[in-house]
C-alpha cells in the first residue's frame, strides 16, 4: 500500500473516531431534549426533533471540530487563516441537511415517530452518509494537503495547487535587506572568539 492510501486510511479511522465521540454526544443530547428517558422532566423539544437535532449536533461540531483540528487533520495545515473554522462550520450546516432530510422522510413519509425509528433515520443513517461527505469536503476545502520530501522527490510540480506555488516563489523570492547600523564600540558577532585573559 502507498503512502497515500496510508494517509486516508489513517485519516478515516481516526475520523471515524472523533466522529463516533461527537455522535454519541449529539445523540444523547437530541433524546434528552426529545424524548426525556426517564430523566425526571418533560422532554422540552418533543414537538420539535428538528431543532432539537440542530442544537444536538452543534454541540457534536465543537467535539468533531477540535478532534479533527488537533488530531484527524493534525498533518494538513489549514487552509484559511481561521483554522479552517468558517469552513468547518459552513460544510457542517450544510451536511447536516443530510439527516434531517432522513428524520424527516422517516417521520412524514414513513410515519415512523417513536425512538427507535428517530435514531436510525436521523443519528444512524443520515449521519453516516453525512459523515461520509464531511470527511470529503474537510480533506478537499479546510485543510491542505501535507507535503512530504518523498512526494516532492517524484512529483514535485504535482504536490502543490497553484496558490500554494505563488506563496512558494514568493517565499524563495531573493530579500534586499539592508545592513543593520550597529554601534562602532559593540563587539562584533562574527570576530573570532577571544582567548580568555590569562
Amino acid at each position: 500500500m502507498g503512502d497515500r492510501w496510508h494517509r486516508i486510511f489513517t485519516e478515516a479511522y481516526r475520523f471515524l473516531a472523533v466522529g463516533g465521540l461527537a455522535t454519541v454526544v449529539a445523540i444523547v443530547i437530541f433524546n434528552l431534549l426529545v424524548h426525556g428517558f426517564h430523566t425526571g422532566w418533560d422532554a422540552p423539544l418533543s414537538e420539535n426533533p428538528y431543532l432539537a437535532f440542530v442544537i444536538a449536533n452543534v454541540f457534536g461540531m465543537v467535539v468533531s471540530y477540535r478532534g479533527s483540528r488537533t488530531w484527524v487533520f493534525k498533518d494538513r495545515p489549514p487552509r484559511t487563516a481561521d483554522g479552517g473554522l468558517l469552513m468547518f462550520v459552513v460544510i457542517n450546516l450544510v451536511t447536516m441537511l443530510i439527516p434531517i432530510a432522513c428524520l424527516w422522510f422517516s417521520r412524514n413519509a414513513l410515519g415512523l415517530d417513536d425512538p427507535f425509528s428517530d435514531n436510525i433515520a436521523a443519528n444512524i443513517l443520515g449521519l453516516f452518509l453525512g459523515m461520509v461527505a464531511r470527511f470529503y469536503l474537510f480533506r478537499t476545502l479546510v485543510f491542505r494537503r501535507p507535503v512530504h520530501l518523498a512526494d516532492l522527490k517524484q512529483n514535485p510540480m504535482q504536490v502543490f495547487e497553484m496558490s500554494e506555488l505563488q506563496q512558494v516563489e514568493l517565499l524563495d523570492a531573493p530579500v534586499d535587506v539592508e545592513p543593520e547600523v550597529t554601534d562602532a564600540t559593540a563587539p562584533s558577532t562574527s570576530d573570532p572568539a577571544r582567548p580568555p585573559a590569562p
